[in-house]
């Protein structure tokens, strides 16, 4: 997602949109402490393997990033397991300030007369959340983040992605993930989080082997069942960069989707602090002239 999923390509690197910049630390291991509903580990290699060498893995992937400002054109398409489709429209600028990577969303109304909903998602290891669809700017908490944003499947949890900067994790091994080798990780929630959220019990995260690239990202419930599943689809070149085009993001209880689309982009910005001020969610945005479409096949 935003902030997470979205990465382009510098010479022969995958670059995070939304630069991942939190070290994180192995500490007891936290399927081994006691409390709580975690799931162990699954081992993919026989032995455990070098969590040392998983840390420097993990961290890297958290110092990458991108300069510069970038806005997105996206599509959200809500693809019900019953029921009629739809499509929301929205538009995401995207930034990175001292605590992390931060995102202004905003969606369009669906019928003539309604607010426009907007969100301000901070991430890195201190996320807060933001949101206006009138005069009133509203702090969020944690008990808001997994509220379907516009009657989708997308939520502010999966725009922030605060499991990336989860300092309980544990290095897996390597795994196939779309036909390529890919680093496992299996990230436990801090402890004000799961009490407050106490059904996500872990998120297991692949990363690609040459890139260090996130491709998948699966949140766990009670006893290792997937809840929901963020899939990397497709890439777009833009320029020297490549971008997400799309990716889906699955109920797996319910069997719903909804697929985020990115239609046009436009990179290398410079946009005021205020597009990302809490204060002056309300005030517009504006529109860069350069867009780039990514519709075309």
């Amino acid at each position: 997602m935003p902030g997470g999923l979205l990465f382009h390509r510098r010479g022969r690197r995958w670059i995070l949109i939304g630069a991942l910049l939190a070290a994180g630390h192995l500490t007891t291991p936290a399927w081994a402490q006691p409390g709580g509903n975690r799931p162990p580990p699954s081992f993919l290699q026989t032995g455990k393997p070098d969590q040392e060498e998983g840390r420097r893995i993990l961290e890297e992937f958290r110092r990458q990033g991108i300069q510069g400002d970038y806005y997105l054109a996206f599509e959200l398409r809500v693809l019900p397991r019953r029921g009629d489709e739809r499509v929301r429209r929205g538009s995401l600028w995207g930034s990175r300030n001292p605590d992390g990577p931060i995102s202004r969303v905003q969606i369009q109304p669906d019928q003539a007369g309604a607010p426009e909903l907007r969100l301000l998602v901070q991430g890195g290891p201190k996320p807060a959340l933001w949101e206006t669809s009138g005069a009133a700017v509203d702090p969020r908490g944690v008990a808001a983040l997994f509220a379907p944003v516009a009657g989708t499947d997308l939520t502010a949890f999966d725009l922030q992605m605060p499991f990336l900067y989860w300092p309980d994790f544990v290095y897996e091994g390597l795994a196939r993930m779309h036909g390529r080798p890919a680093h496992q990780f299996l990230l436990y929630p801090p402890a004000d989080f799961a009490a407050q959220h106490p059904d996500l019990t872990g998120v297991r995260v692949y990363l690609d082997t040459q890139y260090v690239a996130l491709v998948q990202a699966e949140l766990i419930g009670a006893g290792g069942q997937a809840l929901k599943t963020v899939n990397l689809l497709d890439l777009k070149k833009v320029g020297e960069q490549w971008l997400v085009k799309a990716i889906d993001l699955r109920d797996e209880t319910s069997r719903n989707k909804t697929r985020f689309v990115v239609t046009a982009a436009a990179l290398d910005q410079q946009f005021p602090p205020a597009y990302f001020a809490p204060a002056d969610l309300t005030a517009p945005a504006a529109v860069p002239g350069n867009l780039v479409s990514l519709s075309a096949p």
